[in-house]
């Protein structure tokens, strides 16, 4: 693979403020412009697994890890915090709620998603989605080797969205 070929991954530490989380945003938005990749799903996601770790994994003085990359036709977003204590769960929808939708969304929007525990004290929410396969000459990742799942199911197609069994796995629904 050359030099040309190759997106490098792209990781930046954001402060686990309001606008850490809107900064990764913005960013993941820019970086996946320049790497000609989708952007609708991505930004959305981003956007909420960045405020939840900023919500609920926040731990004053440490930053939280934003990590894009591609493997084959698979973009992977990960957000990392140091809050591995605290580990995200959908929480049942109801019609007054002001909170609680961003994993529902994230649920919508990727084809995977999962918790991966550590090192202490740190976990990984990562999401996964599916992207065009690479044409002739266009730039693919520098990755080698799967994608750590940690723990996670996959919907098939038309199938309802089954329960979590756990706090810690969260697939498509």
């Amino acid at each position: 693979m050359t030099q040309e070929s190759v997106i490098p991954d792209f990781t930046v530490l954001l402060s686990p403020t309001p606008r850490g989380a809107h900064l990764a945003r913005l960013l993941a938005v820019q970086q996946l412009r320049d790497w000609q990749l989708p952007l609708d799903a991505a930004e959305h996601i981003v956007a909420e697994l960045a405020a939840n770790a900023v919500t609920h994994g926040k731990v004053p003085g440490r930053d939280f890890r934003l990590t894009l990359y591609v493997v084959g036709d698979t973009l992977r977003i990960e957000v990392t915090d140091t809050r591995g204590d605290r580990l995200p769960g959908a929480q049942p929808l109801t019609a007054d709620a002001e909170s609680g939708r961003g994993l529902h969304l994230v649920d919508a929007l990727a084809d995977r998603w999962g918790v991966a525990e550590g090192p202490t004290p740190r976990k990984t929410v990562w999401a996964e989605i599916s992207i065009p396969a690479p044409e002739h000459g266009r730039p693919c990742s520098g990755v080698t080797g799967g994608l750590s799942q940690g723990r996670t199911r996959v919907k098939e197609p038309d199938q309802a969205p089954p329960l979590p069994p756990t706090a810690q796995t969260h697939p498509r629904g």
